[in-house]
């Protein structure tokens, strides 16, 4: 019985683990991809806004098939310089 509750925790894990940390890394990803492309910036939104897409799949995809639950959560620190790199601008200016 433990083991059965214990896989069910796992898995309620890696869906949230997917759904909302997927959210988080592809919203800053894009952010950044917004800000760094060398094309206009409505252009750059729209590149960054279609890729998006792609990324989230892929991580949804990947924090199922990681081998350890530990490798998708450091995966979330990857969208700390990527917030930064993205938010930049906005981040000076409040505090300027």
């Amino acid at each position: 019985m433990a083991r059965t509750s214990s896989s069910a925790w796992l898995l309620t894990a890696r869906c949230l683990l997917a759904v909302f940390g997927g959210y988080l890394l592809t919203y800053m990803a894009s952010a950044a991809l917004a800000r760094l492309l060398p094309v206009k910036p409505v252009d750059a939104v729209v590149i960054a806004a279609l890729l998006s897409f792609v990324l989230y799949l892929g991580f949804i995809i990947w924090s199922f098939a990681a081998a350890r639950l530990s490798r998708v959560w450091l995966s979330l620190l990857l969208a700390l310089p990527l917030g930064l790199i993205g938010f930049w601008p906005q981040l000076m200016g409040r505090m300027a």
